[in-house]
């Protein structure tokens, strides 16, 4: 039988970067296969690990109501791989223009996780399912397409000016779901993201992906958030990842 814990909802949010995309691999062997000899030196994964963190940081500190210009996840990849440059005392063309724009691109053409797209479908039998991601609309329409996902709904951070955790952006899809906050679920890797739904009235459902969760496992925030979250799937749970969640809300066929 289908697990109780989401009684009432009717769709499923989902992140995207790290919950259903494996962003770290092609990220980082792009970087390794692009760079020149007198950069091979370069610790290219922490590199990537740091212009993801980089991401991170400019979308929970974008202020929307503030004069400051809304700029794209696409915009911001580009910008913040040239002060990644010099953080790692590379030179600003250690890539060649078109090499920039194929590294920006690279965030287009990850891979999902191998129970992405087997998990959203069996999920699509109970719930509508919708991106709800700090891409660019055109970013989650490669990536859906791509890896073949099937999501019903795809909304992008470029859509509402916003990015979470704003309360606009997920406000702005239940609007656009045409559903209550109690009647939307969001599906993520990060309990971050999970909170700022949560305070919301969203239900929440947790995703444990490998380095993904950025509160540490000691700290006490992460261990009473096991408290409120309503779904939380480990790494070891069955199948894992979105098919264990599909498992546990829709059931048995």
């Amino acid at each position: 039988m289908p697990d109780p814990s989401l009684t009432g909802v009717k769709a499923l949010t989902f992140d995207i970067f790290g919950t259903v995309v494996d962003w770290r691999p092609h990220i980082t062997n792009t970087l390794e296969l692009l760079a020149p000899a007198s950069a091979q030196t370069t610790d290219w994964t922490a590199f990537a690990n740091k212009w993801r963190l980089s991401h991170g940081q400019f979308c929970g500190t974008y202020n929307p109501s503030s004069s400051q210009p809304f700029k794209t996840t696409d915009d911001h990849h580009r910008e913040s791989l040239f002060t990644l440059l010099s953080e790692f005392n590379l030179p600003s063309d250690t890539f060649a223009a078109e090499q920039v724009e194929q590294l920006v691109q690279t965030w287009h053409e990850l891979n999902p996780w191998p129970d992405s797209a087997a998990g959203i479908a069996k999920l699509k039998k109970r719930f509508k399912t919708a991106m709800l991601s700090d891409g660019n609309r055109t970013c989650l329409e490669d990536l859906d397409k791509n890896g073949k996902l099937g999501f019903d709904e795809i909304f992008s951070s470029e859509d509402f000016k916003a990015y979470k955790p704003h309360p606009s952006v997920y406000l702005g899809a239940c609007k656009r779901l045409r559903l209550d906050p109690k009647e939307v679920a969001m599906v993520a890797a990060h309990l971050g993201d999970l909170a700022a739904a949560s305070k919301l009235g969203f239900r929440t459902v947790y995703v444990e992906r490998p380095g993904e969760e950025r509160w540490g496992l000691e700290e006490e925030r992460y261990k009473k958030a096991k408290e409120w979250v309503d779904l939380w799937v480990g790494l070891d749970d069955g199948e894992g990842g979105l098919e264990q969640v599909a498992k546990r809300l829709v059931g048995e066929e």
